[in-house]
Protein backbone atom coordinates (compact mmCIF):
# COMPACT_ATOMS: atom_id res chain seq x y z
CA UNK A 1 0.00 0.00 0.00
CA UNK A 2 1.76 3.21 -1.14
CA UNK A 3 1.25 6.48 1.77
CA UNK A 4 -0.74 8.23 -0.89
CA UNK A 5 -4.09 9.38 -0.07
CA UNK A 6 -7.01 8.38 -3.13
CA UNK A 7 -9.21 10.96 -4.01
CA UNK A 8 -12.67 11.49 -2.30
CA UNK A 9 -15.48 13.98 -2.51
CA UNK A 10 -14.66 17.71 -1.48
CA UNK A 11 -16.07 18.69 2.54
CA UNK A 12 -18.49 20.88 0.17
CA UNK A 13 -19.80 18.54 -1.80
CA UNK A 14 -20.21 15.67 1.53
CA UNK A 15 -21.93 18.82 3.19
CA UNK A 16 -24.25 20.12 0.65
CA UNK A 17 -27.02 18.25 2.45
CA UNK A 18 -26.83 20.74 5.43
CA UNK A 19 -26.09 23.71 3.69
CA UNK A 20 -28.91 25.76 4.61
CA UNK A 21 -28.60 24.36 8.52
CA UNK A 22 -24.96 25.56 8.86
CA UNK A 23 -26.00 28.94 7.94
CA UNK A 24 -28.05 28.69 10.39
CA UNK A 25 -25.70 27.30 12.73
CA UNK A 26 -23.20 30.47 11.29
CA UNK A 27 -26.05 33.18 12.68
CA UNK A 28 -26.11 31.38 15.80
CA UNK A 29 -22.16 31.37 16.38
CA UNK A 30 -22.52 35.26 15.96
CA UNK A 31 -25.65 35.81 17.73
CA UNK A 32 -24.23 34.00 20.51
CA UNK A 33 -20.92 35.55 20.39
CA UNK A 34 -21.76 39.08 21.30
CA UNK A 35 -20.09 40.15 24.65
CA UNK A 36 -20.34 44.11 26.18
CA UNK A 37 -16.24 43.47 26.38
CA UNK A 38 -15.08 44.64 23.23
CA UNK A 39 -11.66 42.19 23.45
CA UNK A 40 -13.91 39.47 23.50
CA UNK A 41 -16.17 40.45 20.95
CA UNK A 42 -12.74 40.68 18.40
CA UNK A 43 -10.86 37.31 19.18
CA UNK A 44 -14.06 35.20 19.34
CA UNK A 45 -14.72 36.88 15.84
CA UNK A 46 -11.05 36.45 14.68
CA UNK A 47 -10.92 32.98 15.35
CA UNK A 48 -14.57 31.61 14.48
CA UNK A 49 -13.91 33.78 11.55
CA UNK A 50 -10.33 31.55 10.21
CA UNK A 51 -13.12 29.10 8.95
CA UNK A 52 -12.04 25.88 8.95
CA UNK A 53 -14.33 23.02 8.10
CA UNK A 54 -16.92 22.59 11.12
CA UNK A 55 -16.64 19.14 10.95
CA UNK A 56 -17.90 18.59 14.73
CA UNK A 57 -21.10 21.02 14.02
CA UNK A 58 -21.71 19.40 10.58
CA UNK A 59 -21.62 15.32 12.27
CA UNK A 60 -24.26 16.43 14.35
CA UNK A 61 -26.78 17.57 11.83
CA UNK A 62 -25.62 14.91 9.44
CA UNK A 63 -26.35 12.40 12.12
CA UNK A 64 -29.48 14.21 13.40
CA UNK A 65 -30.95 13.97 9.77
CA UNK A 66 -29.88 10.33 9.17
CA UNK A 67 -32.25 9.60 12.13
CA UNK A 68 -35.32 12.14 12.19
CA UNK A 69 -34.19 14.75 14.67
CA UNK A 70 -37.64 16.97 14.67
CA UNK A 71 -36.70 18.63 18.02
CA UNK A 72 -35.52 22.15 16.69
CA UNK A 73 -32.57 22.41 19.06
CA UNK A 74 -29.73 21.30 16.30
CA UNK A 75 -28.45 24.40 15.34
CA UNK A 76 -28.22 25.45 18.93
CA UNK A 77 -26.67 22.61 20.40
CA UNK A 78 -23.87 22.32 16.73
CA UNK A 79 -22.85 25.69 17.54
CA UNK A 80 -22.11 24.55 21.17
CA UNK A 81 -19.97 21.87 19.89
CA UNK A 82 -18.05 24.69 17.34
CA UNK A 83 -17.93 27.03 20.72
CA UNK A 84 -16.17 23.81 22.78
CA UNK A 85 -13.61 23.42 19.96
CA UNK A 86 -12.68 26.37 19.31
CA UNK A 87 -11.83 27.19 23.37
CA UNK A 88 -9.71 24.31 22.88
CA UNK A 89 -7.87 26.13 19.80
CA UNK A 90 -6.97 28.91 21.69
CA UNK A 91 -6.04 26.47 24.89
CA UNK A 92 -3.62 24.21 22.74
CA UNK A 93 -2.17 27.79 20.80
CA UNK A 94 -0.88 28.88 23.98
CA UNK A 95 0.11 25.93 25.22
CA UNK A 96 2.01 24.61 22.18
CA UNK A 97 3.02 28.24 21.70
CA UNK A 98 1.96 27.95 18.19
CA UNK A 99 1.65 30.92 16.06
CA UNK A 100 0.24 29.93 12.55
CA UNK A 101 -3.21 27.96 12.77
CA UNK A 102 -5.34 27.68 9.34
CA UNK A 103 -2.82 29.82 7.58
CA UNK A 104 -3.45 32.50 10.14
CA UNK A 105 -1.78 34.34 12.74
CA UNK A 106 -3.03 32.52 15.93
CA UNK A 107 -4.80 34.37 18.57
CA UNK A 108 -2.12 34.22 20.87
CA UNK A 109 0.14 35.86 18.40
CA UNK A 110 -1.84 38.62 17.95
CA UNK A 111 -3.48 39.32 20.88
CA UNK A 112 -1.94 37.33 23.56
CA UNK A 113 -1.40 34.09 25.82
CA UNK A 114 -3.93 35.66 28.43
CA UNK A 115 -6.16 37.57 26.68
CA UNK A 116 -6.14 33.94 24.46
CA UNK A 117 -7.11 31.76 27.61
CA UNK A 118 -9.47 33.89 28.94
CA UNK A 119 -11.60 34.51 26.10
CA UNK A 120 -11.22 30.50 25.83
CA UNK A 121 -13.13 30.25 29.21
CA UNK A 122 -15.53 32.74 27.84
CA UNK A 123 -16.10 30.27 25.09
CA UNK A 124 -16.76 27.29 27.32
CA UNK A 125 -18.44 29.38 29.76
CA UNK A 126 -20.97 30.52 26.65
CA UNK A 127 -21.42 26.69 25.79
CA UNK A 128 -22.81 25.57 28.76
CA UNK A 129 -25.36 28.58 29.30
CA UNK A 130 -26.40 27.39 25.83
CA UNK A 131 -26.57 23.68 27.12
CA UNK A 132 -28.84 24.75 29.87
CA UNK A 133 -31.19 26.72 27.66
CA UNK A 134 -31.74 23.44 25.56
CA UNK A 135 -33.49 21.72 28.57
CA UNK A 136 -32.42 18.41 28.53
CA UNK A 137 -30.54 16.09 30.95
CA UNK A 138 -29.20 13.47 28.63
CA UNK A 139 -27.51 16.81 26.69
CA UNK A 140 -25.53 18.11 29.78
CA UNK A 141 -24.36 14.47 30.78
CA UNK A 142 -22.78 14.05 27.24
CA UNK A 143 -21.39 17.21 26.70
CA UNK A 144 -20.05 17.74 30.47
CA UNK A 145 -18.38 14.66 30.42
CA UNK A 146 -16.83 15.41 26.84
CA UNK A 147 -15.36 18.44 28.21
CA UNK A 148 -13.74 16.62 31.05
CA UNK A 149 -12.33 13.90 29.15
CA UNK A 150 -10.94 16.25 26.58
CA UNK A 151 -9.31 18.26 29.53
CA UNK A 152 -7.44 14.72 30.48
CA UNK A 153 -6.52 14.55 26.86
CA UNK A 154 -4.87 17.55 27.39
CA UNK A 155 -2.88 16.84 29.93
CA UNK A 156 -2.00 13.17 28.98
CA UNK A 157 -0.71 14.86 25.32
CA UNK A 158 1.46 17.53 27.57
CA UNK A 159 2.56 14.77 30.10
CA UNK A 160 4.03 12.85 26.46
CA UNK A 161 5.94 15.18 25.33
CA UNK A 162 9.91 14.47 24.67
CA UNK A 163 8.73 10.94 25.94
CA UNK A 164 10.21 8.55 23.57
CA UNK A 165 9.09 5.61 25.59
CA UNK A 166 5.17 6.50 24.70
CA UNK A 167 3.92 3.32 22.71
CA UNK A 168 1.43 3.30 20.23
CA UNK A 169 -1.41 2.60 23.18
CA UNK A 170 -0.56 5.76 25.30
CA UNK A 171 -0.93 7.41 21.40
CA UNK A 172 -4.12 6.36 20.84
CA UNK A 173 -5.61 6.95 24.23
CA UNK A 174 -4.79 10.42 23.77
CA UNK A 175 -6.37 10.81 20.25
CA UNK A 176 -9.27 9.15 21.58
CA UNK A 177 -9.43 11.75 24.72
CA UNK A 178 -8.34 14.89 23.03
CA UNK A 179 -9.64 14.91 19.77
CA UNK A 180 -12.16 11.85 19.33
CA UNK A 181 -14.17 13.09 22.05
CA UNK A 182 -15.94 15.71 20.75
CA UNK A 183 -16.37 14.21 17.75
CA UNK A 184 -18.16 11.07 19.67
CA UNK A 185 -20.33 13.67 21.15
CA UNK A 186 -21.16 15.66 18.49
CA UNK A 187 -22.69 12.16 16.39
CA UNK A 188 -23.84 10.85 19.73
CA UNK A 189 -26.05 14.43 20.23
CA UNK A 190 -27.16 13.80 16.63
CA UNK A 191 -29.31 10.67 17.81
CA UNK A 192 -30.02 12.04 20.97
CA UNK A 193 -32.38 15.13 19.74
CA UNK A 194 -33.58 12.59 17.36
CA UNK A 195 -35.08 10.43 20.38
CA UNK A 196 -33.34 7.38 19.21
CA UNK A 197 -33.03 4.23 21.55
CA UNK A 198 -29.82 3.27 23.31
CA UNK A 199 -28.26 0.61 20.38
CA UNK A 200 -28.52 3.65 17.70
CA UNK A 201 -27.32 6.22 20.37
CA UNK A 202 -24.01 4.23 20.91
CA UNK A 203 -24.01 3.65 16.91
CA UNK A 204 -23.71 7.52 16.36
CA UNK A 205 -21.09 7.55 19.27
CA UNK A 206 -18.81 4.97 17.64
CA UNK A 207 -18.90 6.72 14.76
CA UNK A 208 -17.99 9.72 15.45
CA UNK A 209 -15.24 8.16 17.83
CA UNK A 210 -13.44 6.35 15.10
CA UNK A 211 -14.09 9.34 12.47
CA UNK A 212 -12.58 11.97 14.85
CA UNK A 213 -9.48 9.06 15.75
CA UNK A 214 -9.44 8.84 11.54
CA UNK A 215 -8.90 12.68 11.01
CA UNK A 216 -6.18 12.81 13.97
CA UNK A 217 -4.20 10.15 12.09
CA UNK A 218 -4.29 11.98 9.15
CA UNK A 219 -3.28 15.11 10.38
CA UNK A 220 -0.32 13.50 11.76
CA UNK A 221 0.40 11.52 8.75
CA UNK A 222 0.33 15.32 6.83
CA UNK A 223 2.93 16.87 9.62
CA UNK A 224 5.48 14.68 7.72
CA UNK A 225 3.92 14.75 3.88
CA UNK A 226 1.56 18.41 3.90
CA UNK A 227 3.02 21.93 3.69
CA UNK A 228 2.07 24.87 5.40
CA UNK A 229 -0.10 26.24 2.13
CA UNK A 230 -2.49 22.82 2.28
CA UNK A 231 -2.19 22.35 6.06
CA UNK A 232 -2.65 26.11 7.43
CA UNK A 233 0.03 25.38 9.48
CA UNK A 234 3.72 24.14 9.57
CA UNK A 235 5.00 20.60 7.94
CA UNK A 236 7.00 19.11 10.95
CA UNK A 237 5.51 21.13 14.17
CA UNK A 238 4.89 17.71 16.03
CA UNK A 239 8.28 17.33 15.49
CA UNK A 240 9.45 20.75 16.47
CA UNK A 241 7.65 20.35 19.88
CA UNK A 242 8.80 16.89 20.68
CA UNK A 243 5.58 14.90 20.28
CA UNK A 244 5.51 11.17 19.69
CA UNK A 245 2.98 10.89 17.14
CA UNK A 246 2.48 7.54 14.87
CA UNK A 247 5.27 8.01 12.62
CA UNK A 248 7.72 8.21 15.08
CA UNK A 249 6.39 5.57 17.17
CA UNK A 250 6.43 3.37 14.68
CA UNK A 251 10.20 4.36 13.20
CA UNK A 252 11.52 3.92 16.93
CA UNK A 253 9.90 0.30 16.64
CA UNK A 254 10.42 -0.77 13.44
CA UNK A 255 13.50 1.17 11.84
CA UNK A 256 17.27 0.48 12.58
CA UNK A 257 19.18 1.00 15.70
CA UNK A 258 20.50 4.21 14.22
CA UNK A 259 16.88 5.06 12.54
CA UNK A 260 15.22 4.37 16.38
CA UNK A 261 18.31 6.85 18.01
CA UNK A 262 17.40 9.74 15.74
CA UNK A 263 13.45 9.31 16.69
CA UNK A 264 14.60 9.58 19.82
CA UNK A 265 16.81 12.43 20.01
CA UNK A 266 14.32 14.12 18.05
CA UNK A 267 11.57 13.53 20.35
CA UNK A 268 13.66 14.18 23.41
CA UNK A 269 14.87 17.70 21.91
CA UNK A 270 12.34 19.05 19.72
CA UNK A 271 13.29 20.92 16.61
CA UNK A 272 13.51 20.56 12.95
CA UNK A 273 17.01 20.82 12.18
CA UNK A 274 17.06 17.34 11.29
CA UNK A 275 13.50 17.11 10.06
CA UNK A 276 15.03 16.25 6.42
CA UNK A 277 17.01 13.38 7.50
CA UNK A 278 14.07 11.91 9.66
CA UNK A 279 10.96 12.13 7.37
CA UNK A 280 13.86 10.38 4.73
CA UNK A 281 13.90 7.50 7.81
CA UNK A 282 10.13 7.88 8.55
CA UNK A 283 9.43 7.32 4.33
CA UNK A 284 12.06 3.99 4.38
CA UNK A 285 10.85 2.45 7.47
CA UNK A 286 7.35 2.34 6.23
CA UNK A 287 5.62 4.07 9.14
CA UNK A 288 4.33 6.67 6.59
CA UNK A 289 1.98 3.20 5.22
CA UNK A 290 1.22 2.06 8.41
CA UNK A 291 0.13 5.51 9.64
CA UNK A 292 -2.44 5.86 6.57
CA UNK A 293 -3.11 2.46 7.29
CA UNK A 294 -4.23 3.03 10.80
CA UNK A 295 -6.31 5.70 9.67
CA UNK A 296 -8.16 3.88 6.70
CA UNK A 297 -8.80 0.74 9.32
CA UNK A 298 -10.82 3.97 11.85
CA UNK A 299 -13.03 5.46 9.03
CA UNK A 300 -13.55 1.62 7.96
CA UNK A 301 -14.77 0.82 11.60
CA UNK A 302 -16.79 4.28 11.33
CA UNK A 303 -18.63 3.00 7.92
CA UNK A 304 -19.41 -0.09 9.59
CA UNK A 305 -20.72 1.06 12.58
CA UNK A 306 -23.74 2.97 11.12
CA UNK A 307 -24.71 0.04 8.51
CA UNK A 308 -28.00 0.32 10.51
CA UNK A 309 -28.65 3.32 9.84
CA UNK A 310 -31.81 4.04 7.73
CA UNK A 311 -30.60 4.72 3.90
CA UNK A 312 -31.08 8.89 3.33
CA UNK A 313 -28.74 11.59 1.76
CA UNK A 314 -27.63 12.66 5.09
CA UNK A 315 -26.29 8.72 5.53
CA UNK A 316 -24.54 8.70 2.62
CA UNK A 317 -22.89 11.82 3.49
CA UNK A 318 -21.70 10.20 6.52
CA UNK A 319 -20.26 7.50 4.81
CA UNK A 320 -18.35 9.96 2.15
CA UNK A 321 -16.86 11.68 5.09
CA UNK A 322 -14.94 8.70 6.06
CA UNK A 323 -13.79 8.48 2.32
CA UNK A 324 -12.75 11.89 2.96
CA UNK A 325 -11.18 11.80 6.08
CA UNK A 326 -8.06 9.64 4.88
CA UNK A 327 -8.18 11.32 1.50
CA UNK A 328 -7.82 14.65 1.78
CA UNK A 329 -4.32 16.84 1.43
CA UNK A 330 -5.68 19.68 4.20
Amino acid sequence: MSSTATSSPNAATLLAPIAEDMQQVNRVIRQRLASEVMLINQISEYIIGAGGKRLRPALLLLVAGALGDTTGHRHELAAVVEFIHTATLLHDDVVDESDLRRGRKTANALFGNAASVLVGDFLYSRSFEMMVGVGKMRVMEILSVATNVISEGEVLQLLNMHDPDVDQARYMQVIRYKTAKLFEAAAQLGAVLSGSDAKTEAAAAEFGRRIGTAFQIMDDWLDYTGTAESMGKNAGDDLREGKPTLPLIYLMEHGTAEEAALAREAIEQGGTDRFDTIFEAITRSGALDHTLECARGEAQAAAKAISSFPDSIFKDSLLELCSYSTARQS
